[in-house]
């Protein structure tokens, strides 16, 4: 079995990059535009899992033929 880990280190990078871009923002000052750069890095990674999901939900149906 081959598993691909690519979407794994895709969200892991993403959350990555909005803790940092959080930090940033929050020690220039700027909590509010520092809780929107959160919110936007949330909805991205919920963007990603829930196009996996659906893959998932299309390779089950594949598996056991509920076409």
């Amino acid at each position: 079995m081959d598993f691909d880990l690519t979407p794994v280190f895709q969200i892991g990078a993403v959350g990555f990059i909005t803790a940092i871009l959080h930090a940033i923002l929050k020690q220039a000052g700027k909590e509010d535009i520092a809780h929107w750069a959160t919110l936007v890095g949330f909805i991205i990674v919920l963007y990603m899992v829930s196009h996996y999901i659906g893959d998932l939900f299309s390779e089950v149906k594949r598996v056991f033929l509920f076409n």
